[in-house]
């Protein structure tokens, strides 16, 4: 992970969210900060919340109650603002398999209204980065699961946003696609993008994240750096810690 300390301030500000579905509580006051520049990894086992923590920081799902603020816009009064400053990469891919990767690209280059030449640019620089310049031409479905992944994220970054939102990028993912997308994470840092990542990947968390909180029915049991945690809890590993935390939690 990158050693150097990153820039002050939050980017993403959460305070008392709260989200049901009719009598099933997902969210119950949630409260985070990440700060600019940095990993924060949301950990939780399924149903504990995550991906519809992720759903409102990006104006898909409105919350409850509580506040939430993204790059400086109120994701309830100002949904166009994150939007403009957000990418997103879900669970499942967002990819068009019938085009080639270029098309894909190209395509969002179009939807961020992107100057023909710098959309053109922009898309052989990230083929270029993600490893995909000699199947650009290729329809995506042929694409092997570890390149459609990359595919997708390069997608998300089309317009340049500076706040990531990766919901479980890695699920299904053999290990060494697994830590090609971790490196892409570290890129993304040295640019100074912030990245919220959720994950069920406990090893994925201790390799990447600035801050760990841990979600468990609605609520955040606990917070901290990977080390913090696992002083916290006595654990060697933060599958110790999770273990612990989310047992004492029930």
């Amino acid at each position: 992970m990158n050693s150097t300390a990153p820039p002050a301030g939050p980017v993403i500000e959460v305070a008392g969210l709260r989200k049901s579905y009719g009598d099933q509580v997902v969210l119950d006051g949630v409260d985070l900060t990440v700060p600019r520049g940095t990993v924060y990894a949301l950990l939780g086992p399924n149903g504990a919340g995550k991906t519809t923590l992720v759903r409102i920081l990006s104006t898909l799902v409105a919350a409850d109650g509580g506040a939430a603020r993204v790059a400086g816009h109120d994701v309830a009064t100002d949904a166009a603002g994150v939007r403009r400053s957000i990418g997103v990469t879900g669970q499942f891919s967002a990819i068009d398999e019938l085009l080639t990767g270029r098309e894909n690209l190209r395509l969002m280059a179009d939807l961020a209204h992107l100057p023909k030449p710098a959309a053109k640019a922009r898309v052989e620089e990230l083929l270029a980065r993600f490893g995909l310049t000699d199947a650009a031409g290729r329809r995506a479905s042929t694409y092997s699961g570890g390149m459609k992944r990359r595919l997708d994220l390069a997608m998300t970054l089309v317009s340049g946003p500076g706040v990531i939102f990766l919901d479980e990028p890695t699920t299904g993912l053999d290990p060494r696609s697994r830590r090609d997308l971790w490196e892409v994470v570290r890129e993304l840092l040295a640019d100074g993008v912030t990245v919220l990542l959720t994950t069920q990947y406990l090893e994925e968390a201790d390799q990447l994240a600035h801050t760990v909180g841990l979600l468990d029915r609605g609520r955040l049991v606990a917070e901290g750096t990977p080390a913090e945690l696992k002083a916290l809890a006595g654990g060697e590993s933060l599958d110790d810690v999770f273990l612990a935390l989310t047992e004492a939690a029930r």
